[in-house]
């Protein structure tokens, strides 16, 4: 089971190691990690998308809570928060193909951001079952790079 983490830290230098090597010493599974700084210069915020099952989850929580470079730990639920997940794609196309992926990506509302001779970059956010479901249209063609950055998510409402 997954579950995904907003975390609120102190944006210093060190912290992301120290918490990647907390799930490193614990063996919790990181499924995702990405941050950075929020409206606080001193502040900022980490999502974690973390695998295990509820014990797991439980204690990955509450060592988190232990390091005192975390100041709160929300988990964000579907339905009363927004997860998004930025994805780059490049494709390998002809001039017969070219149309078809730039009508795949229409449907996806994804952005053609890069066009080569040869190839199309695609740029897609949305979550991740989205992004998933754009990769599996694309797999009768040749993809030559994926970059995603993990999720990125904040509650809904007036939740910090």
């Amino acid at each position: 089971m997954k579950e995904t983490l907003s975390l609120l830290v102190n944006n210093e230098a060190g912290v992301t190691s120290r918490i990647s090597g907390l799930f490193t010493r614990r063996a919790f599974n990181m499924e995702s990690i990405t941050g950075g700084v929020t409206e606080n210069p001193n502040i900022s915020r980490m999502t974690i998308v973390v695998d295990g099952d509820e014990d797991t989850l439980d204690q990955v929580k509450k060592q988190l809570m232990k390091l005192e470079d975390v100041l709160e730990i929300e988990e964000l639920v579907p339905g009363s928060s927004v997860c998004r997940e930025l994805m780059l794609v490049r494709v390998g196309v002809n001039e017969i193909q070219r149309p078809e992926v730039v009508s795949v990506a229409n449907i996806f509302r994804a952005n053609v951001v890069d066009v080569a001779k040869d190839s199309l970059m695609i740029e897609i956010t949305g979550d991740t079952s989205k992004n998933d479901a754009f990769l599996e249209l694309l797999a009768g063609y040749e993809i030559r790079g994926i970059a995603r950055t993990g999720v990125a998510g904040l509650c809904r409402g007036n939740a910090r």
